[in-house]
């Protein structure tokens, strides 16, 4: 399946040696980043101030499950934006009176939402069929159910928003990393067949990047965080597989999706799965 937006076969993605803020290796403690190539000291987290107090052991756990954790720069999503592009977004959030820094209750979401629709043309809202979809969103960013959602998840969305509205689809397919398009080659070659799948199993490739946890396993009390498709090797893999197989709607089956067009479809999706929060920062529809 040659094609220039994908990975050989016998690629190997191979992580930096040393770690990315002191520049020294150590081994033994050294972090590596699942998004990036990126490595690094637990004790240079602790004195750049990228974790703090107990959360060296959260992340110490996720950095060794098969999920990994993203390092502090694949974590913000905000970082992807050009400086225009942050302009634009900021000066939106001071016209609709978005306060910085504070967590945003369903009801400030929805109000952001409508404002930010009739920005520049005040004949223009969201439709009820809209709002039904900005409501799910809210749920999506708040999986706790706690009725908030903190900014970094907010700022994570309208910054993801903001790329698919102004990058071309080239642009986005630069932003992904060596790692991201052999999880995302990984995961065509399970769901195909050959050199297609089908737009179902595309459709459900979407959602799968957002998988949260694996099914524990009979002989485990500990569940297992997870943030991306199942890899085929996983224990998980193939029951999963079959059961969501046998859950895909049928009405797209009949349009086959290669691997150039999979990837351009799943890359936005790709991005928004790169946080460590729990949050679904841009649901795939349906």
């Amino acid at each position: 399946m040659g094609c220039g937006t994908g990975l050989p076969s016998n690629a190997q993605v191979v992580n930096d040696e040393m770690c990315d803020v002191c520049e020294v290796w150590t081994a033994e403690s050294l972090f590596p980043c699942r998004v990036c190539t990126r490595v690094f000291h637990d004790g240079c987290l602790r004195r750049m101030g990228y974790i703090q107090g107990d959360s060296a052991a959260e992340v110490t756990e996720m950095a060794h499950t098969e999920t990994g954790w993203s390092c502090h720069y694949c974590n913000n999503l905000n970082l992807l934006l050009t400086e225009e592009e942050m302009y634009s977004l900021t000066e939106t959030f001071q016209q609709c009176k978005v306060i910085p820094d504070c967590s945003l209750t369903r009801e400030d979401f929805l109000r952001y939402r409508h404002q930010a629709a009739k920005r520049g043309d005040s004949d223009r809202a969201l439709s009820e069929e809209q709002e039904e979809q900005a409501a799910r969103q809210f749920a999506a960013l708040d999986p706790d159910h706690r009725g908030h959602i903190e900014w970094p998840d907010f700022l994570s969305h309208e910054s993801l928003l903001l790329l698919q509205q102004l990058r071309p689809q080239n642009s986005l397919l630069r932003l992904l990393t060596v790692k991201e398009r052999e999880r995302a080659r990984a995961t065509f070659l399970a769901w195909g067949s050959g050199s297609t799948i089908s737009e179902a199993e595309c459709h459900h490739a979407q959602h799968s990047w957002f998988h949260k946890h694996l099914p524990q396993a009979p002989s485990s009390s500990v569940s297992i965080s997870h943030v991306g498709p199942i890899a085929d090797s996983s224990p998980a893999s193939s029951s999963s597989k079959s059961q969501d197989k046998a859950l895909m709607p049928t009405e797209h089956e009949s349009r086959s999706v290669d691997w150039p067009t999979f990837l351009r479809e799943n890359v936005i999706y790709i991005l928004a799965a790169r946080p460590n929060s729990a949050a679904i920062h841009l649901k795939p529809p349906g």
